[in-house]
């Protein structure tokens, strides 16, 4: 087991990039938009995995899951509406999400309301996927409590029966997008000695506000 004390003198200087408020687009999504194909350059592994912060009477719960498009409107991911995740967004239609990017020491904050995508384009993204994913969402009973692996293969054989004569599988009713509109961006640089850039992009009616945040 790792030793206390070898954790707390882990220690990384962040020294590659700097980031001005001077030199930032006027725009969060334009400055993401910038930063993301930046990212793609140096990786495409899981370059679009984020954290997804959700929370319901104070308690707060977060989870990875993939960003599959945004615009200025906001930001989309996937999921079956029936999970977690998706109650929880239900009930309090507030969420965060965090991207970190330790090969260029970046990371973004992004806070804001969500809401479900239109059918129209939950039924585009699914039609998109490989077939094993399109039975996986009609066959995951999401969060809920399973009692064996096989419990759950034995769902997948039965959708994998029900659905070997058809070339397209409709998408199921209980899954499909969430978009984020965001009125809080934070874009953080790492620098040497733990000074950090920190740019905040906040959402004042119709305008963004661009400050700088103390590291």
């Amino acid at each position: 087991m790792q030793n206390a004390n070898d954790i707390a003198n882990l220690r990384k200087e962040y020294k590659k990039h700097s980031l001005h408020e001077t030199e930032v687009r006027s725009h969060p999504i334009k400055q993401f938009d910038m930063w993301f194909k930046e990212i793609l350059e140096v990786t495409e592994l899981e370059a679009n995995a984020m954290t997804l912060a959700t929370s319901v009477e104070g308690q707060p719960s977060s989870r990875i899951v993939l960003l599959k498009g945004f615009d200025e409107r906001g930001f989309v991911f996937y999921t079956n509406y029936q999970s977690r995740k998706s109650r929880e967004m239900l009930a309090n239609p507030k969420a965060s999400l965090q991207f970190f990017w330790p090969e260029l020491e970046r990371q973004i904050r992004i806070e804001g309301e969500v809401r479900k995508v239109s059918e129209d384009e939950s039924d585009v993204y699914y039609g998109k996927r490989d077939r094993g994913s399109q039975i996986g969402a009609w066959s995951s009973p999401q969060s809920e409590v399973l009692h064996s692996r096989e419990e759950l293969e034995r769902i997948v054989a039965h959708y994998s029966e029900e659905f070997k004569e058809m070339e397209t599988i409709p998408r199921p009713e209980y899954w499909g997008g969430w978009r984020l509109k965001p009125h809080r961006m934070e874009f953080w640089q790492g620098r040497p000695s733990r000074l950090h850039d920190r740019i905040l992009y906040s959402l004042e009616g119709e305008m963004w506000k661009i400050e700088r945040l103390a590291p």
